[in-house]
């Protein structure tokens, strides 16, 4: 009977052990922290209609990284409130997460704030060295990197574009504030040679935006370029409301005040923006330190124009325009 029991354990053990030999271990679940400033989305398929998050999350499953297997995602919205993004940026800081995804320059600051040991990488900022994120381009220093959405010509081809779409106009209002006034001085060096003078509006808080509407006029403006501010990006329908309501051409940013509404855009590829950032989250997920991930400038830009904004102003946008436009809305 003894040997029977026994015969039968040692049988036991050699199934057992090939089960032992063949289980995987447990996968670690790495932590991203996205900080935004802005509200939470409200459509369900956002992720996958949005220009930025549907490639981000595209080239992440290229990567290898699936929320829900081997990666979870921490969201933080300050909904608009900016003197909340350092409060939420401590609480990503606190869970702790393993590397934060900064929206916007604002982002960047409250979680740089928050932490200098947890990695950062922003989705876009204007001049990351001027507003002190980094050391250098090059060498970013310390623990954040990412985007910038700032190229040495891009201001003067979007006044280029503004007057090519309206060239009739010679005074333009310059919708701006003390984030993006470092453009000026090269905007007015453009605005000398093709003959336009400007009109910098400075607004520097969302309830100054319907004064704007009174200098706009006073400055008896034929166009209005809207610059790169924060401000401006998170209230997208109200400055494109603006635009509308002076009736004047107006050249902006970013696609999405096009599809708002607006007349017309000029900037970085939000698609390229999505999956250059996915690479910077997947080298720092594998080891990789901030400092050692360049902060990269745009290769890419898009112009969007919306013919049914046109329509409206009683516009023709030329021919050649629309020719190199990479989307028109109809």
């Amino acid at each position: 009977m003894r040997r029977s029991v026994i015969g039968l354990i040692v049988t036991l053990g050699f199934l057992v052990t090939p089960l032992c030999a063949n289980a995987q271990p447990p996968v670690h679940v790495f932590r991203i922290g996205v900080l935004s400033a802005s509200t939470p989305p409200a459509e369900p398929d956002w992720q996958q209609r949005s220009l930025f998050w549907g490639p981000f999350w595209q080239a992440m499953h290229e990567l290898g990284w699936m929320e829900g297997q081997n990666i979870t995602v921490e969201r933080r919205y300050a909904e608009g409130h900016n003197e909340r993004l350092r409060g939420l940026a401590t609480e990503l800081v606190q869970l702790p997460v393993d590397v934060i995804l900064a929206i916007g320059p604002l982002e960047a600051r409250a979680a740089k704030a928050a932490t200098d040991t947890i990695p950062i990488v922003f989705t876009s900022a204007g001049d990351p060295v001027r507003d002190g994120l980094v050391t250098s381009l090059a060498h970013p220093g310390g623990n954040i990197t990412g985007m910038s959405i700032v190229s040495p010509e891009l201001s003067a081809k979007r006044l280029e574009l503004l007057k090519e779409a309206a060239p009739g106009s010679s005074r333009v209002a310059v919708l701006t504030n003390a984030a993006v006034n470092y453009l000026l001085p090269e905007l007015r060096h453009t605005a000398q040679g093709l003959g336009v003078t400007l009109y910098p509006i400075n607004v520097p808080a969302a309830d100054q935006l319907d004064h704007a509407l009174t200098a706009i006029r006073t400055a008896r403006a034929e166009a209005l370029l809207v610059l790169s501010a924060p401000l401006f990006t998170q209230q997208v329908r109200r400055v494109v409301e603006l635009a509308a309501t002076s009736r004047l051409p107006t050249l902006y940013p970013f696609s999405y005040f096009v599809a708002a509404g607006g007349l017309m855009s000029y900037g970085p590829s939000r698609p390229e923006r999505g999956q250059r950032v996915a690479t910077y989250v997947d080298k720092i997920l594998k080891g990789a330190k901030p400092d050692d991930l360049p902060v990269e400038q745009p290769m890419k830009f898009e112009l969007v124009i919306n013919l049914k904004a046109a329509k409206e102003l009683d516009l023709t946008i030329p021919s050649t325009l629309l020719f190199l436009a990479d989307e028109v809305i109809r």
